[in-house]
């Protein structure tokens, strides 16, 4: 019978322990998205740059003829990493770009996360090739879009059949977290749920107005993991 320990699986991701990839988060790419509306689009690809950016993650940002054709990346991820360079591509499959790969190699991280737009293009072709050539791969599946919601489905269908491991925004954020315990980014986690969480950061912003609650009791009492 296996013994059971206090430590987190090895299938969930750490700050440190990955590199996150968002591609084509362009104004072009996201007129023809349906399978999710442009808000919430927004909204997660903040969450999620937001939150790498706050966890130090290493984070590669491409687009796919930006000039000549699908248009500046969204605001709400290239606010969160001011100043870095848009690796600007001709390739619809990332994975096929020289200078990319050049980025990936030199993170040297095994594991990948991966967003953008569109699902059954975009993601779909890196995320296939990456697992080909022994990467681990998770995909954020609300902060990628596609021109249908059958075509968003199929395609993270397909990449899961294929081993790729499906997480969503906040899910993503909060693993990053872990432990509510962890006080140097408690404030930061909360806030970015509270701004870009939905229901849940409205929950935050409600009980600590109301009852100067905490997640975990963290602050009045000795910090409990969440969960």
């Amino acid at each position: 019978m296996p013994k059971a320990t206090p430590t987190p699986g090895s299938t969930l991701v750490s700050p440190t322990d990955h590199a996150l990839i968002l591609i084509d988060f362009q104004s072009q790419m996201s007129f023809a998205t349906k399978s999710i509306d442009a808000v919430n689009l927004r909204n997660n690809a903040a969450l999620i740059s937001e939150a790498a950016a706050g966890f130090k993650v290493p984070t590669i940002l491409t687009t796919v003829a930006e000039k000549s054709f699908s248009g500046p990346m969204f605001s709400e991820i290239t606010d969160a990493f001011p100043g870095q360079k848009l690796l600007d591509r001709t390739s619809m499959n990332t994975w096929e770009d020289a200078a990319v790969i050049d980025e990936v190699n030199r993170i040297g991280k095994n594991r990948l996360v991966f967003a953008g737009l569109w699902t059954s293009v975009c993601i779909v072709g890196p995320t296939l090739s990456a697992l080909d050539q022994g990467f681990e791969v998770y995909i954020i599946t609300d902060a990628c879009g596609d021109v249908s919601t059958e075509a968003h489905e199929r395609a993270v269908e397909r990449m899961v059949q294929a081993g790729v491991r499906p997480m969503t925004s906040l899910q993503y954020l909060l693993e990053l977290q872990r432990d509510w315990a962890r006080t140097e980014t408690y404030d930061m986690t909360t806030g970015i749920a509270k701004k870009f969480g939905g229901s849940y950061g409205l929950g935050i912003i409600y009980a600590k107005t109301m009852f100067g609650a905490s997640e975990g009791a963290h602050g009045s009492a000795p910090a409990v993991a969440a969960e």
